[in-house]
């Protein structure tokens, strides 16, 4: 093969799951358990692997914001989960793109709030993450999973 017929070869998309889900906590834990499910399905891990457990609390984190600091009455949020060759991203649109994630704080402002962990999760747990408003109704928030190395043969 030439190079010329390898660059004109179609190129495999990456597994991309989309799907929408009500702005509430049942969504929410919805999201979580098909993250959970999906991961497992592409990757062939169990369940009970670290990473899936990795996939579970980004993707809780990620959809509960969304829930708490971005719904709007009678507006969901969407969920998409995307393999890639080195991570699962997974991504959470909201329907407030004006409010943005406030930075990280070093350390949470009292260990007996009930509430202000969530990002210091995201940012502890994703090997990458952040948030971009891609049209002027939503923004997105996203984090991605390493995947495991491969065993040396």
């Amino acid at each position: 093969m030439t190079q010329q017929e390898i660059t004109d070869q179609p190129r495999t998309p990456a597994p991309r799951l989309s799907l929408r889900f009500s702005s509430t906590r049942r969504g929410a834990r919805l999201a979580r358990q098909l993250a959970v499910q999906q991961f497992t399905e592409w990757t062939g891990l169990p369940h009970d692997c670290d990473h899936a457990h990795t996939v579970a609390v980004l993707t809780a984190e990620l959809a509960s914001n969304a829930v708490r600091h971005g719904s709007l009455p009678g507006r969901d949020f969407r969920l998409v989960l995307l393999l890639l060759p080195y991570a699962l991203r997974v991504e959470v649109t909201d329907t407030r793109p004006e409010r943005r994630p406030e930075p990280v704080p070093a350390a949470p402002q009292s260990l007996d709030a009930p509430s202000g962990r969530g990002l210091l999760l995201v940012e502890a747990y994703a090997e990458r993450w952040g948030w971009e408003r891609r049209d002027a109704c939503t923004k997105t928030v996203w984090g991605e999973v390493a995947l495991p190395s491969p065993p040396e043969a």
